[in-house]
């Protein structure tokens, strides 16, 4: 392998808009991410699931399920 063709790997510091900090190692110092594992709601179990188009009912409605 050729010297001095790849990027340096130094510890990251990965700030989330929620004010967590994670350090994990990249070519980059620091990066800024706007969502983490300690905000997302399917994570912290806020996660909604919604049937916008009704298509549960129109399943149950086809095949006359109750």
């Amino acid at each position: 392998m050729k010297d001095g063709i790849h990027p340096k790997y130094v510890e990251c510091v990965v700030g989330c808009a929620c004010g967590a900090q994670y350090h994990v190692m990249s070519t980059v110092r620091e990066a800024k991410v706007g969502i983490c594992a300690k905000c997302h709601p399917f994570y912290t179990g806020k996660a909604k699931l919604v049937d916008t188009e009704g298509r549960v009912d129109r399943f149950r409605r086809r095949y006359n399920l109750q």
